[in-house]
C-alpha cells in the first residue's frame, strides 16, 4: 500500500478518458476559444489498463471514470472491461452527464462498471440550460432511467451550487433524492484554471452551511450518518424516515486535504497530484517508449511521493494550466 509523506494512504484512482464535453457548464467550460486534445494523444485502452494494472499492483483498489464527458469516448466499454477485468480491483465508477446512457447503460454495466454519478445542477428545466447550456433535463433524465434499469446503484447526484443560477433548487434536488433513493451531492464551486470560469466561482461562490440552510428549512433536519471511510468526501446525512442520502462535499469552506486518498490521471497521461494545484508527473513517456507495468508503479509511487499536503486556495493558489474538464474532477 502506497502513503504519502504525510502518512495518507493513496489507493482511488481517478481517470480522465477525455477531455471533450457535450455540455458547457458555466463554472467549467466557455463557449468559446477552446481547445481539446488531440486524438492521438489520448491514452489507448491499452494503456489506460497498464497505468491501472500499475495502480493495483502498489495497492489501489477503486477507480473511476471521468472526462470531459467519458461516455463520448468511443472505446469506454473497452476500457471499463480492462480495467474491471484486472485481479484486486474493488470497484469501478463513473461520473457522466447520462446523455448517452441510454445506449450505452447496459454494456457497461455488462462490462464491470458498478456505479455511477450523474452531475446534473437542477432539475428545473428552463434553469438547467441557463447553468449547463447544452443538453436537456429529458435527456439527462432518461440516462438515469436507463442507468437504474442496468443495475447502475446507486445513483449519485452531482450537484454544483451556483448562486443566481441553481442554489434556488438545491432543496428541489434533496427531495428528488429521498423520494427516488438517490444519494444527492451537493459541491462547492472551485475556482479552476483561471479565465471566466475561475472568476464565476469566485462570484457566485455558495458555502456548505447556506446549502444546507436552505434544504433542512424545506425538508427538516439533517441526522449525520457515520462515515464509512475516513477518505469520503462528502459529508452525508439523512431525513428522518425518508430514502436517500444528502451529502455536501465541501473543499472550499471545510477542506478535506487530511484524509484525500486520491490521485488523478489525466488523458493525456499526466499524474495530477492534487487538484487544486498544477503539480503533474508525465506517465505517457514511460508508456510510450515501452515502459512495463513496473516502470508505470515506479512513476507512480514518485507521484504519491510528491502529492502536496492539501490546497492553497485561503492563500488565492490554485490551478492555473488546467480547468476541471482537463482534470477530471
Amino acid at each position: 500500500m502506497l502513503k504519502d509523506r504525510f502518512g495518507r494512504q493513496i489507493d482511488y484512482l481517478r481517470i480522465s478518458v477525455i477531455d471533450h464535453c457535450n455540455l458547457r457548464c458555466v463554472y467549467c467550460m466557455p463557449l468559446r476559444g477552446l481547445s481539446f486534445i488531440p486524438s492521438p494523444e489520448l491514452l489507448t485502452a491499452e494503456e489506460i489498463e497498464r497505468v491501472a494494472a500499475a495502480a493495483v499492483s502498489v495497492g489501489f483498489r477503486k477507480f473511476r471514470l471521468t472526462g470531459g464527458e467519458p461516455t463520448l469516448r468511443p472505446d469506454l466499454v473497452e476500457i471499463v472491461g480492462r480495467i474491471a477485468a484486472l485481479p484486486g480491483v474493488d470497484d469501478v465508477s463513473m461520473t457522466t452527464n447520462a446523455i448517452l446512457l441510454p445506449r450505452l447503460a447496459g454494456p457497461l454495466a455488462d462490462a464491470g462498471l458498478g456505479r455511477i454519478n450523474v452531475h446534473v445542477d437542477t432539475f428545473n428545466p428552463e434553469r438547467l440550460k441557463k447553468v449547463m447550456r447544452f443538453g436537456t433535463l429529458d435527456e439527462i433524465e432518461r440516462g438515469i432511467a436507463a442507468a437504474e434499469a442496468a443495475g447502475l446503484r446507486p445513483v449519485k447526484i452531482n450537484c454544483v451550487v451556483t448562486r443566481d443560477y441553481n442554489d434556488m433548487d438545491v432543496a428541489d434536488v434533496a427531495r428528488r433524492a429521498l423520494e427516488r433513493d438517490w444519494h444527492a451531492r451537493f459541491i462547492e464551486l472551485m475556482p479552476l484554471g483561471g479565465g471566466e470560469a475561475a472568476r464565476l466561482s469566485l462570484s457566485q461562490f455558495v458555502p456548505t452551511r447556506e446549502t444546507r440552510e436552505r434544504i433542512e428549512a424545506a425538508l427538516g433536519p439533517l441526522v449525520a450518518l457515520p462515515r464509512v471511510q475516513a477518505a469520503d468526501e462528502s459529508r452525508n446525512y439523512r431525513v428522518e424516515g425518508r430514502r436517500g442520502v444528502i451529502g455536501f462535499i465541501s473543499p472550499v469552506s471545510e477542506p478535506y486535504c487530511g484524509t484525500c486518498n486520491r490521485m488523478r490521471l489525466t488523458a493525456d497521461g499526466r499524474f495530477h497530484l492534487c487538484l487544486l494545484n498544477d503539480d503533474e508527473l508525465d506517465v505517457k513517456k514511460v508508456l510510450r517508449s515501452g515502459g512495463a507495468v513496473a516502470d508505470v508503479a515506479a512513476v507512480l509511487a514518485r507521484a504519491v511521493g510528491l502529492k502536496p499536503t492539501g490546497h492553497r486556495l485561503e492563500e488565492g493558489i490554485s490551478t492555473e494550466e488546467r480547468s476541471m474538464f482537463q482534470i477530471g474532477g
